[in-house]
């Protein structure tokens, strides 16, 4: 049966398409807020560094109810970095909004999400956002979506439900429109589309029990707590009910409490019909794919597959000589603690301790998604860590190495075009595809995740700040080789001091800085790269020696050009493998693993004598 007063759709689109902005509207145009109440924008990006990168990292779930229909709205990140939470979110849908930018167009990483929600089954309604930005091309959007769609694999009904739903919209002045020029300014055409049109959930109401988590919250009070879409039957505070799990083991379970969404909210309840989406306290250590199910009458789901990780990074606590100077937290057992609580709710990485006890590795789907962890950390006071991120390869059926590919697009000035393929080709790319327009150049590449670390900053150079660089996990392939690493030498300080402006100014001559005068330093750590290969040992605290004599000119104030900073994932794509990230609630650092000149060069010597 369907439960007609019920629809819960999805939004998916690239990043900055705008899926946020739309759910505000949203939550604005069905009344979720007081008339005076003081919201803030984006309200759903509620994490800090949500709000800070202006991209959704969480997927999250609300409601909205319009005209007496509940709409399960879930807002899913438009990066691939977080595409665990996309895969599984999905299959509480039964419609989908894909949301793209009238200018842009579909982008990178509209075709991940797409990929999905197609594969999934859903419906899907076309939303053109942006029609008033300058440039915007709505039907050229929209026309691409549809062939977008049908490189996809979509299927003749979704291809044609598409075709007849689409709407035009500015989520961020609030309004969405059938046609581009009808002059409407407000969000009901699309409220009304997704009520008329959109499937209501096909349930069996009267059925045994079957729910199925597809995301885990965790409270310090209750627990691990499952989310998810009740298919049939009706779930009750209180129930007794079979848990099974993805490789089929069972255990019995007792619903302690039972939430449904409401608006922003969770509000407790004491029941949750099939169709909607509940939140279950009481299921202890439940996992992604859990089956919560009748005992007697046990239902069988097929179980939910993540894709699997792509990069590792190891933490370890810090053994820089300034530690403990900015956090509080420092030892490697609170590290160890606080690593370990993260494996409890935050399924899509793999936490594990390393066999020697040395640290913890921390194995996720890419750059983005591991620093996201690590810049949490930080702000909690930890001082830790990290080295240089490694790819995981697998084997494929035949025994051979295979690792992850991943689809990258560059658009840039026509002029930069041949640089930004020739970077590609050193770092083992292989172009698919590029289209010259009237001043920009689209261009596709096939790449190994190990040939993008660092391949951002040196599109940015050789396009002059002007390239747009954006990349998503495509398969795993044949390994592709040996691929270069960083080809400068790093300029390395040769004590523990305050840089100075007379020796900086002497040092930039040879290359380029990352610190500046005052800049607490100490041995072993990098403080610039040079112009050549090779690293170089500095003295970053030299003075100028004072002689007797009075100057014939007047001493001229040293120019310094200010030092290159890092982000952490910028930090984490440069460092070589003989090299770490020092993460501290203040400061980003990189450093030689010795730090010792002597015991670098001992290493060297034996590693050479392995060989």
């Amino acid at each position: 049966m369907r439960v007609e007063n019920l629809r819960n759709i999805a939004i998916i689109a690239h990043v900055d398409h705008g899926k946020t902005t739309l759910v505000d509207k949203l939550l604005r145009a069905t009344d979720a807020f007081r008339a005076n109440q003081q919201v803030e924008e984006r309200v759903l990006d509620s994490n800090d560094q949500e709000r800070e990168r202006g991209i959704t990292i969480l997927a999250k779930n609300i409601s909205i109810e319009y005209k007496g229909v509940k709409i399960n709205v879930i807002d899913t990140p438009g990066h691939a970095d977080f595409g665990g939470e996309v895969e599984r979110v999905l299959r509480m849908a039964d419609g989908a909004l894909l949301l793209v930018d009238a200018f842009e167009g579909p982008m990178p990483q509209t075709r991940f999400v797409l990929r999905h929600a197609i594969d999934t089954g859903l419906r899907i309604m076309i939303v053109i956002n942006k029609i008033d930005r300058p440039g915007a091309d709505p039907e050229r959007a929209y026309n691409d979506c549809l062939d977008l769609m049908a490189d996809l694999g979509a299927s003749d009904e979704q291809l044609e439900f598409a075709m007849e739903h689409v709407v035009y919209a500015s989520a961020v002045n609030g309004f969405a429109r059938l046609d581009p020029e009808d002059g409407n300014d407000n969000m009901y055409p699309l409220l009304d589309m997704i009520l008329d049109d959109m499937p209501a959930p096909e349930v069996d109401a009267d059925g045994p029990l079957a729910m199925q988590c597809v995301t885990v919250d965790h409270s310090s009070y209750v627990g691990r707590i499952g989310i998810g879409r009740v298919y049939s039957g009706t779930i009750h505070a209180g129930d007794r009910i079979l848990v099974v799990k993805n490789d089929g083991e069972r255990a019995s379970a007792t619903v302690k409490q039972l939430f449904t969404f409401d608006y922003l909210g969770r509000t407790e309840c004491t029941e949750v019909g099939a169709g909607d989406i509940a939140a279950v306290v009481g299921v202890d250590s439940t996992d992604i794919g859990d089956v919560y199910t009748d005992p007697d009458n046990p239902v069988e789901l097929d179980p939910i597959e993540i894709d699997p990780p792509t990069l590792s990074v190891v933490f370890e606590a810090s053994t820089s000589p300034l530690v403990g100077r900015d956090g509080d937290i420092v030892g490697a057992r609170q590290l160890k603690e606080r690593l370990f609580n993260e494996r409890e709710n935050n399924v899509t990485m793999r936490i594990e301790e390393l066999p020697d006890k040395s640290g913890v590795e921390v194995s996720g789907r890419g750059i983005l998604h591991l620093s996201v962890l690590m810049e949490t950390m930080r702000r909690e006071g930890y001082e830790f860590q990290v080295g240089r991120p490694r790819v995981l390869f697998k084997k494929d059926e035949n025994g051979n190495r295979v690792e992850p590919i991943e689809q990258a697009v560059v658009e840039c000035p026509d002029e930069y075009a041949g640089k930004v393929i020739e970077l590609f080709g050193n770092a083992g790319g292989t172009m698919t595809n590029m289209q010259a327009g009237s001043t920009v150049t689209h261009i596709e590449f096939r790449i190994p995740t190990r040939g993008i670390m660092g391949l951002k900053n040196r599109i940015m150079n050789v396009s002059h700040g002007e390239g747009v660089f954006y990349h998503t996990f495509l398969e795993y392939g044949p390994y592709a080789g040996e691929i270069g690493n960083r080809n400068n030498g790093a300029m390395i300080s040769m004590t523990t001091e305050k840089a100075v402006a007379y020796a900086l100014g002497t040092l930039q001559e040879r290359g380029q800085l990352f610190v500046e005068p005052g800049t607490e330093c100490y041995e072993g750590m990098l403080v610039g790269e040079r112009s050549k290969p090779g690293d170089m040992v500095v003295n970053i605290a030299r003075t100028k020696n004072l002689g007797n004599q009075r100057s014939s000119t007047a001493d001229i104030a040293v120019q310094l050009v200010p030092p290159r900073t890092f982000s952490l994932e910028e930090a984490l794509e440069y460092i070589a493998d003989d090299e770490l990230v020092e993460i501290t609630p203040k400061n980003i650092r990189l450093r030689k693993r010795l730090l010792n000149a002597t015991d670098r060069k001992k290493a060297a010597a034996r590693a050479m004598n392995g060989k």
